[in-house]
């Protein structure tokens, strides 16, 4: 028992010991009263009361035994239960910190893909080229109402002289 209690952690310990060193001084007792009376074996009645009051401090020792040991196992079972609820939280806490590092990785690939610069060249280039497109298309559209204009008013001024020549003679 010495030796079982000699490898418990340090608090257990020094309480099994000092438990341990107070039943071996009980059982010394105990042993050095039994030689005395088994030296005395005359007397029969010393004999039974002996035996009646080790029987009484057995079951109550018995009955202080059993109460610590229904106490440690409510620990013991108390313990359990806090030890299966911590192991819960851990796989929840786990599995929040998969979930969050998967958004993450996410939207690093979004940055990447985003911060990819020969799209972003390509895309550039593309709107200068587009804008260089519609001023010229622009200009030419003007260009091409004053010529429109220009004929217009040349035919006007051809028409009102072909009247004016028709009508004058």
């Amino acid at each position: 028992m010495e030796l079982e209690a000699r490898s418990l952690q340090p608090n257990v310990k020094a309480v099994l010991l000092a438990k341990l060193r107070e039943y071996k001084s009980d059982l010394n007792n105990l042993k050095s009263e039994h030689k005395r009376l088994a030296s005395a074996n005359s007397n029969q009645a010393a004999r039974d009361d002996l035996l009646e009051s080790g029987m009484a401090d057995a079951m109550s020792v018995s009955a202080n035994q059993r109460g610590r040991l229904m106490m440690s196992t409510e620990r013991l079972n108390e313990s359990s239960d806090r030890i299966k609820e911590s192991r819960r939280t851990m796989l929840e806490t786990e599995e929040l910190g998969v979930s969050i590092l998967q958004d993450l990785h996410q939207q690093r690939q979004s940055l990447l893909h985003a911060n990819d610069t020969n799209k972003l060249h390509g895309v550039d280039d593309n709107i200068s080229k587009s804008k260089k497109i519609l001023t010229n298309m622009s200009r030419r559209m003007s260009r091409n109402k004053w010529i429109i204009s220009s004929i217009i008013v040349v035919l006007v001024v051809a028409i009102a002289l072909i009247l004016y020549f028709k009508l004058s003679k």
